[in-house]
This record gives C-alpha cells, structure tokens and sequence, in this order.
C-alpha cells in the first residue's frame, strides 16, 4: 500500500510539474511578438529574427546542460535536481518579465535553457515507475500534462496579454514558484540508492552520453529519427504567432485560441487514445502513423489559404502526439535503470540541438519571405520544410527498426515488429 501511495504521489506531482512548466511556456507564445517589438523597436517580421535568436539562446545552454542534468539525476536521486531546476525556471520568468531591453530577454532565455531539465527528469521519473512494457503509455500521461497545459496556456496568455505583454511573466513565474513549494511537500524519490551511478564528466555532455548509447543499435537509429522530427517540430512554437498575424491579421487573443486548440488535441490523443492505440498497434506503428498526420498537416499549414483551415490541420495533425511516447517507449526498453536518466538527458540535447537550429532557420525564412524583397510572398515556407523533414524522419524510422528488429536482443514485441499501417 505504501509502494502504491508512493508511486501515486510522484506521478501527481510529476504532472502537475509538466502541467505547469507547459502552461508557463504556452502563457507567452501570444506575447512574446509584441514584446519583442516593444523592446526592440524593429517592426513585426524583424522581430521574428530576435525570436529566433532568442529560441538560439535557449537550446544551445538547454543543448550543453541537459546531460549534466540528466547525469546528476542518475547520481544524487530525480528529487533534488528537479526542484532545483523549478526554482531557477521561476527566477527566469521574473527577469523576462521586468526586462527593459532585448539584452536582457536574452539573459532570461539563456537562464531558462541552463535549468531547462524537468521533462526529461519526469520522464525518468516514469522510467523508474513503471516496466518496460508499461512505459510508453505511462510517458503518454506527460504528453497529456503536456498538452493541458497547451489548453490552458495560451488561451490564459491571450487574455492576460489585454493587460500588456509582460503580465503573463509575472504570472508564470508565480506558478512556477508555487510548484516548487508543492513539490518539497508531495514528491518523493523514485530512483534506489541501488540504481544510483557515480557522476561522471566524460558522460555529462551529449557526445560522452551519445558515445554510451551506441551500444544500443535501435537507439542510436531513432535517435536520427528524433532529430528530425524535431526540427520540424520547432518550427511551430518559432512562427506560429508571427505566421498566423502575418498571414491571416490574427492579434493575441486569436493566437492564444488556436493554440489551446492545439493543446485539447494533445490532450484528447495523448490522455486517452494513446492507451488504447499502443496496445492495439504497438509502439512502432504508433510511431509510423504519428510521423505521417505530422508531415501531412506541416504541408496543410503551409498552404492554407484561410485561417479557418488551420483548424483542419490542427485536428489532422493531433496525431502526432503518438509519437514522443512511442519512440521513448521504444528507446526506454532498451537502457537499463541506472542509464534512464542519461537517456532522457541526451533525448534532451537532442531536442535542445534541434531548438539551435530550427528557431533560427525557421524564423528566417519567414522573414525572408514575407519581406518586399522576396521573389514570390510565401510565409508558409518553414512549415513546407518541416513537412519534408518529417518525411524523412519516417524513411530513417523505417530503415532503423526494420534492419534491427531482425537482430538477436531486441525487446521488441510481435505488436511492434509490424509494418506501418
């Protein structure tokens, strides 16, 4: 009885720590355009190249510390370094807030990337709950925290943003303060001494952590999936509020609705079908089926020639919520316990890495070609080359579980050894 309390406590906790962090993140996506442009005085589409620069900031310090992070939750236990990471994310939010100049915008996001760690522990913090076989589903419930916060977010950063492009900081880093002290009250420890590992410098940086996961085959194949996947993946959080403004005149509170749609269809796919649709077709078709409505509705983005048809393409591409559980269930199977926490650490780097890169291609395409000096005016350009990107994610998804399941070792189940449907 107390194991079960113990295990229900952690995942209460775990997401409402995901819940927040995504309402925190979601709160300002409708704002940060007009307070870039407050600070920096440069008109709309310039101010897209800040935020991308901005996003730069923030993966390329989430990019370095993450397996740090990742390392000292496999050392010293997931408690100390999650609340740790909390009480620095709500410090950051208070300097985004009072920021007077782009400078320090920068120094907030560059804060914020250095302690950017909580998902990838909490998904740890499921590694060590649960087996193999119950974690793909179980990292579904952080997809589904995920996703209500996304409801929540920017629907409650549209509204707060009537008061000025600033309030919704305040408000997150009030949010993120009082899930810190939750957080010293509920949480428990999950990892056993027994599982523990020395901290080790050579492994706390994603080439020490890659050059471990290598002796995992399947891994080191998904993990070229992953990659780009996720460059296409940022492209939306990068220009999603420049594009729809620019595109279709939206203002905040436009904005700020249609990513909450976005979030009640995370919600909806990764809160309750995804139990029944990894059981039914395995983590690996899962994964196929995501990555393809996820390309699909890239292109739709691109080309819709009416904001209503977002919409469409929001419901189509909900089904890519499938795939950040499926392909961490498939690589968690692979990694013993006391490497969980180095694994979600590089997954971290991976995706931090990505976030260096996409925000800033991304971002400049949609200057580029919303600007008068653009051979033909097409701001739906990042969105058609994150729909290529996804594509290829499927051909190397493809490539690496079809020449490894046939290996001797493999975990996989007969549900997963299917082919794409």
């Amino acid at each position: 009885m107390r194991k079960v309390t113990s295990v229900n406590r952690a995942l209460a906790f775990i997401f409402v720590t995901v819940l927040l962090n995504s309402v925190g993140f979601g709160i300002i996506l409708p704002v940060l355009p007009e307070l870039i442009v407050d600070v920096s005085g440069e008109p709309l589409h310039e101010a897209a190249r800040y935020g991308g620069w901005l996003a730069f900031a923030y993966a390329l310090m989430q990019f370095v510390f993450s397996p740090v992070v990742g390392n000292l939750s496999d050392r010293f236990g997931r408690r100390p370094i999650l609340l740790a990471s909390l009480a620095i994310f709500s410090i950051d939010y208070l300097v985004m807030g009072f920021a007077p100049t782009i400078g320090w915008l920068f120094l907030g996001r560059i804060i914020a990337g250095m302690s950017a760690s909580s998902f990838g522990i909490a998904n740890a913090y499921i590694a060590d709950l649960f087996p193999p076989d119950k974690r793909a589903q179980n990292f579904g419930l952080i997809g589904a925290a995920f996703g209500s916060g996304f409801v929540l977010g920017p629907v409650i950063g549209g509204f707060l943003g009537e008061f000025g492009p600033r309030t919704p900081f305040f408000v997150t880093a009030g949010l993120a303060f009082a899930n810190v002290v939750f957080g010293f009250i509920a949480l428990p420890e999950t990892l056993a001494p027994e599982n523990r590992r020395p901290f080790k410098v050579e492994r706390a940086n994603p080439v020490g952590a890659y050059l471990q996961m290598r002796r995992f085959p399947v891994v080191t194949g998904m993990l070229g999936a992953y990659f780009l996947y996720m460059l296409a993946h940022d492209s939306l959080p990068a220009t999603w509020a420049f594009y729809t403004m620019e595109r279709y005149g939206w203002g905040p509170r436009e904005v700020g609705f249609s990513l909450g749609v976005v979030g009640v269809c995370m919600l909806i796919v990764q809160g309750g079908l995804i139990r029944k649709v990894i059981p039914l077709w395995g983590a690996h078709r899962a994964a196929y089926f995501g990555l393809s409505v996820s390309a699909l509705s890239f292109f739709g983005y691109a080309l819709s020639p009416a904001g209503w048809w977002m919409y469409v393409w929001i419901v189509i591409g909900a089904g890519s919520g499938l795939v950040m559980p499926a392909v961490n269930g498939i690589m968690s199977e692979q990694i013993p316990p006391n490497a969980q926490g180095e694994l979600q650490g590089l997954l971290g780097s991976v995706a931090s890495s990505t976030f260096v890169i996409s925000p800033v291609v991304m971002t400049q395409l949609f200057a580029y070609y919303s600007s008068p000096a653009a051979p033909v005016y097409f701001p739906g350009a990042a969105f058609a080359l994150a729909g290529v990107l996804t594509f290829a994610a499927v051909t190397v998804l493809a490539r690496t579980l079809n020449r490894h399941l046939r290996s001797p070792g493999t975990t996989a189940t007969a549900a997963n050894r299917a082919r794409p449907p």
